[in-house]
């Protein structure tokens, strides 16, 4: 019998601890390989560790609810034949770098003092620091006293990545443009410093209290901080998509046939939003207080609604350089994967702009919260049949036409009507000059 030491396994570059949500194996219970062990979140997805051995669990070194960090050992199991031992790249590899954080160019470069951080110590005191916590701080210049001072909402009060961010952003949006305000006026000591108080809720006897789930908290905390990040402003037009969908009804049997998948209107308005991003550059950028960063990759997130009601953007990398049957496929293979809780945590992060399709519920429009630190998200409203004035050889004629409209929703600091307008109108262009004859 040989003993084999289960490690967190690394679950993107940007991940650095995980949540133990359940266990599904128990001390004592035969494992085969690749049987799911337990059941892990990040603040981003929720994953399932499966069995690398086939043996039997003899510890479970975590409890449900504890946070772990990436290559630790989290269960010891019995292996009936050769000696187990834990594979090196999983055990020795360090995670470095940050998430999606936009930061300015000095601060974005190693420094030996921001490499010692990562090796020294994770504690203050009697509270623990992640790594990935203490890179930020190094970087965003927060003392040790600083972070002792700031609220967690991890287990036992522990400081998370996310606790972080919105301490930072809450701290800049605060800020005193007043090159002689003291520190003390433009840096405020804790979150709670700029929060309004909650208004009193009343419940009678009947009501039902839900207590909300580790992803909603998150999707909440999400869009409040969101809100109160960037001044929202939505613009709206109308496109006749008649050529796009006569299109796609005459290619979908065909397509399906000979790729093994399914065409829908997504992947379409994932190609229409990549070119108009070309057109107008300034839309694909995110913020950092007075700097605006603009993206060298066009990262299309699309908004996908889980079985659970919550929901989750999984993200196509470099869209711009994929034809519409590499886009189909992504489109189709994340939305698959977002639906069964399969997604990787880094398939979820690195975002420049955002699709949603609010007419999947058969809603025509939409005015979308903006998914931080991104600077714009379009809604793409229900495809329905209408009468439409359109303009002839012979003059203008009332004709039954698939009619949509998408809407904008952007950060006012940054995008001003007339990019945002602009940017909209020309997806819709695209949407409608949609050429019928398209061979793919």
């Amino acid at each position: 019998m040989a003993q084999y030491e289960l490690l967190l396994p690394k679950m993107g570059e940007s991940v650095a601890e995980a949540t133990i949500i359940k266990w599904t194996k128990q001390p004592g219970e035969r494992i085969e390989l690749d049987d799911t062990i337990l059941e892990i979140a990040t603040d981003k997805v929720d994953s399932e560790v499966p069995a690398p051995v086939a043996g039997t669990l003899v510890k479970q070194l975590y409890k449900e609810d504890e946070i772990v960090q990436v290559g630790a050992v989290i269960a010891i199991i019995e292996t009936a034949e050769g000696e187990a031992t834990t594979p090196p790249a999983v055990a020795t590899e360090e995670v470095s770098e940050l998430p999606e954080v936009p930061l300015p160019a000095a601060l974005t470069q190693e420094a030996p003092a921001q490499q010692a951080t990562m090796t020294e110590s994770s504690t203050s005191g009697d509270r623990f620091y992640s790594p990935l916590v203490r890179n930020i701080a190094a970087q965003e210049n927060i003392s040790n006293e600083e972070l002792d001072q700031i609220e967690g909402s991890g287990a036992e009060g522990r400081l998370t990545k996310d606790d972080l961010l919105k301490y930072i952003a809450a701290r800049d949006n605060s800020s005193t443009p007043s090159p002689a305000a003291p520190a003390s006026q433009q840096i405020p000591s804790t979150p709670a410093a700029v929060a309004k108080p909650a208004a009193a809720v009343s419940v009678s006897g009947g009501d039902e209290i839900v207590e909300m789930d580790r992803m909603r908290k998150l999707i909440a905390d999400h869009m409040v901080m969101s809100v109160q990040t960037s001044p929202h402003v939505t613009s709206f037009v109308e496109a006749d998509v008649t050529n796009m969908v006569l299109w796609r009804d005459r290619v979908k049997k065909n397509f399906e046939k000979r790729e093994n998948e399914k065409i829908t209107f997504t992947p379409i308005f994932v190609e229409a939003v990549t070119k108009a991003i070309k057109d107008y550059p300034m839309i694909n950028v995110s913020v950092n207080g007075t700097q605006i960063i603009k993206k060298k990759d066009i990262n299309i997130g699309m908004a996908a609604a889980l079985p659970s009601g919550n929901l989750i953007v999984p993200v196509i990398k470099k869209a711009d350089q994929l034809n519409l049957v590499g886009l189909t496929k992504s489109v189709n293979d994340l939305a698959s994967r977002a639906r069964n809780s399969k997604l990787k945590p880094d398939e979820t992060q690195g975002g420049t702009f955002t699709i949603t399709n609010v007419g999947s519920f058969g809603n025509i429009m939409g005015t979308p919260i903006i998914n931080q630190p991104q600077v714009a998200i379009l809604a793409v409203g229900v495809i329905k049949k209408k009468p439409a004035v359109l303009e002839t050889e012979f003059g203008d004629v009332i004709a039954i036409r698939h009619m949509m409209y998408l809407s904008l929703s952007y950060d006012h600091r940054v995008v001003d009507g007339g990019l945002g307008g602009s940017f909209v109108k020309r997806v819709a262009e695209y949407l409608e000059n949609w050429d019928i004859n398209r061979e793919i």
